[in-house]
This record gives C-alpha cells, structure tokens and sequence, in this order.
C-alpha cells in the first residue's frame, strides 16, 4: 500500500473492528472516476474489516481529521476479478478524509 498525506489530522485512529465515518472518491490510475461520496454530497459509514484489504490497512493510519491519498495494487483490492466499474488486476487511487470514527461498544 502506498500513501500520500494531504493533511495530518490530529484525533484518534480507528482500529480494524471500527466503524468509520469518511468522504471519499475513487479512481482507476486513467483518472476516470468509479465511485464518489462527494458527488452524492453525503459521507458514508462502514466498518474496516468487511471493505477491501487497502482500505483496511490504510485508513488505521489516518487521524480522524486526515486526508491521505492511497494507490492500492489489486492485491489488496479486487484483484483478478474485478467488480462492477473496475476492470480486473486494477490499481486503484482513493482520496480518502476521516470524518470520525463509530468505535464498537460491547
């Protein structure tokens, strides 16, 4: 997973078994843009274990607050196969901001 670091937030970073609230936008490496929380204008929640493994692995690094930029190989996302827009064996760039993080309550 690579990473660039567009800004540094300062709050708490999530663990995988957390759920995360964040605007994101994904693209394939043409540019041509797959999927976007910013054009629907609303933020979506998720957990991090049941999302591709990039994101995973990527967002534990963000402070609530951060914008990272992250290349993810196909490995850590849909690799061989595919899925809807993205073509098979794609790397994928998403900007991803950290709204906030939803931590499990037992």
């Amino acid at each position: 997973l690579q990473y660039k670091v567009v800004t540094m937030g300062d709050g708490a970073k999530p663990a995988a078994t957390d759920t995360v609230k964040v605007h994101y936008r994904g693209t394939l490496l043409d540019g041509t843009e797959f999927d976007s929380s910013y054009a629907r204008n609303e933020p979506i929640s998720f957990a991090l274990n049941r999302v591709i493994a990039g994101w995973t692995e990527g967002v534990q690094l963000m402070p609530v607050g951060s914008n990272f930029v992250f290349y993810i190989k196909p490995e850590l996302a849909y690799g061989a196969s595919g899925g809807g827009p993205i073509p098979p064996n794609s790397t994928l760039i998403f900007e991803v901001e950290l709204l906030d993080i939803e931590t499990e309550t037992e």
